[in-house]
């Protein structure tokens, strides 16, 4: 393996061959060298594949942060089978953007549940590690289920007024929304929410919030937290309502 100065050296000279991000660019290179060895033969062992070194589709789940149970039932497909179509597309050279698109548009997966995608799939394929984007900051991501039709659940973070009785008084701003599907926010410190509603039916509702551009993996795990307490709170006013 390269020392740190030469791995630097070409982890920069990747990035400007193939625009990927720095944490990606490394992952790549460190992957193609601990195939190399890998592919020495050795008195003891014989000869051995490349292909040992990448993870085996029995430990696709634990890596991707998400059962293939519950990644089938929203998407139709395990993650065997979605890692086996991207990497038919060169989805592992892609940018993240480019790979959400891609499940969105030619495999019809909206919202929350294209990144969910994309996410593990760059974690299967070593483009980050649980908790890490892939510019090498970090994010908190929460999730729950309310007993409220998505438009009313949706409400309670477009409304501004309604917003500040369950986030604590943050100061945050709405940048983007799409009623009763999405909505993006700016914190104070200069990270992002982005939050996914979805119905499941016509009295219960989810929303999947993850909080990006944090700069450590403990800025992360304390927003986790955070967002677990803000999401009880949420809940107290819209059982009020």
């Amino acid at each position: 393996m390269p020392r740190d100065k030469d791995l630097k050296r070409l982890v920069r000279a990747r990035m400007r061959k193939t625009g990927e991000a720095y944490t990606a660019a490394r992952a790549q290179l460190l992957k193609k060298s601990s195939a190399k060895k890998v592919s020495q033969p050795s008195p003891s062992s014989g000869s051995r594949s490349a292909s040992d070194s990448a993870p085996k589709p029995k430990d696709y789940a634990a890596i991707a942060g998400m059962s293939d149970t519950a990644v089938k039932e929203r998407t139709g497909c395990t993650w065997e089978r979605w890692v086996y179509a991207l990497d038919r597309h060169g989805a592992e050279q892609m940018s993240h953007r480019d790979i959400a698109a891609l499940v969105n548009t030619k495999y019809k997966i909206d919202g929350w549940w294209s990144q969910m995608v994309t996410v593990g799939y760059e974690r299967i394929k070593g483009l980050r590690a649980r908790g890490q984007r892939r510019d090498g900051t970090y994010e908190a991501a929460k999730s729950r289920t309310f007993n409220v039709p998505v438009a009313t659940l949706f409400d309670a973070w477009a409304d501004a007024s309604v917003r500040r009785r369950w986030l604590n008084g943050a100061g945050v701003k709405v940048r983007t929304a799409t009623a009763p599907k999405s909505m993006r926010l700016g914190w104070a410190d200069g990270s992002i929410i982005a939050a996914w509603f979805d119905a499941k039916g016509t009295s219960k509702s989810v929303v999947a919030v993850q909080h990006t551009k944090l700069r450590d993996r403990e800025t992360a795990d304390r927003f986790k937290q955070y967002w677990s307490e803000q999401l009880d709170a949420l809940g107290e006013v819209l059982a009020e309502r």
